[in-house]
């Protein structure tokens, strides 16, 4: 069990550096600090409120994207929640490379 979960955190991490990778450099250094595990106290808070946020996303400030930010950021610290949530990315990812080919041999 314990490679099973170590296999999700490992995927978890991937899809984040991705994610940092993406972004502009001082959002990507707070979110580089928000993984660490001195940032727990910090992260946890900053999830939920994230989820909450992404649940009343018809609100005018808020929006929907809050809400797999916040389950991802709360799946770094929930072991239950590490295993839905690598596979849901992985899907993501999955269905992001198959609509980049399809854009790339639409230009052809």
């Amino acid at each position: 069990m314990g490679r099973v979960s170590e296999y999700y955190k490992q995927e978890i991490d991937r899809h984040f550096a991705w994610f940092e990778a993406k972004l502009p450099e001082k959002p990507a250094r707070f979110v580089a600090w928000l993984r660490k595990p001195s940032s727990r106290y910090v992260r946890i808070p900053l999830a939920i409120l994230l989820i909450i946020g992404g649940i009343f996303s018809f609100l005018p400030v808020l929006g929907l994207w809050m809400l797999p930010l916040g389950l991802l950021l709360f799946a770094q610290d929930v072991p239950f929640l590490q295993k839905p949530t690598a596979q849901l990315l992985g899907w993501i990812e999955r269905k992001w490379i198959e609509r980049e080919r399809a854009k790339a041999a639409g230009k052809r």
